[in-house]
């Protein structure tokens, strides 16, 4: 199954929801689809979906797809990195009015940089081809996630095991 959630902002990510969709209808994605719209205008014909999900819906089917595809919000792609999957990322843009800024595109590309741990699409063109080649794409990727905490902590011990060791020769 994929799994496609557009978050809960309040403008429409009809760019998204059509290309799944038309993906879906085409044959180009061959297994079930499920859609969480949100505020989007377009009604999927190939693919099951609804506005929204209670909480719990999301973590099933985050859990049992096997491709998750996500705007750009922070919550929506940790979700599926927490579980070890590697998201689909398309960012909302501000010249399809899907967001007031490209805050989501600009946060997305850094992710991507840092982490390595996310997919990012930024021309939709390209989304049918990225799903296609989805396991191929994953195998290189960081699939752990790291808190920013958990990396203070490791370095914190090892610098304290450190001052210790060095107490001990002197």
């Amino acid at each position: 199954m994929i799994f496609v959630t557009v978050g809960t902002h309040e403008q429409q990510f009809n760019r998204l929801v059509k290309c799944v969709d038309e993906l879906k209808k085409d044959g180009i994605i061959p297994e079930e689809v499920y859609i969480q719209t949100g505020f989007s205008t377009y009604v999927p014909e190939a693919c099951e979906w609804s506005n929204w999900c209670q909480y719990q819906q999301m973590i099933e089917n985050v859990n049992k797809a096997r491709i998750v595809i996500t705007h750009g919000g922070p919550s929506s792609f940790i979700m599926p990195l927490q579980v070890g999957k590697i998201p689909i990322v398309v960012p909302r843009r501000k010249e399809y009015e899907e967001h007031v800024n490209d805050h989501q595109l600009n946060f997305c590309r850094t992710v991507a940089e840092r982490q390595g741990n996310i997919i990012v699409v930024e021309d939709i063109k390209e989304l049918g081809d990225v799903i296609n080649n989805y396991d191929r794409l994953i195998e290189t990727r960081n699939k752990e996630m790291k808190s920013n905490n958990e990396e203070f902590n490791e370095k914190l011990v090892c610098l304290v095991n450190d001052m210790f060791h060095d107490n001990e020769q002197n």
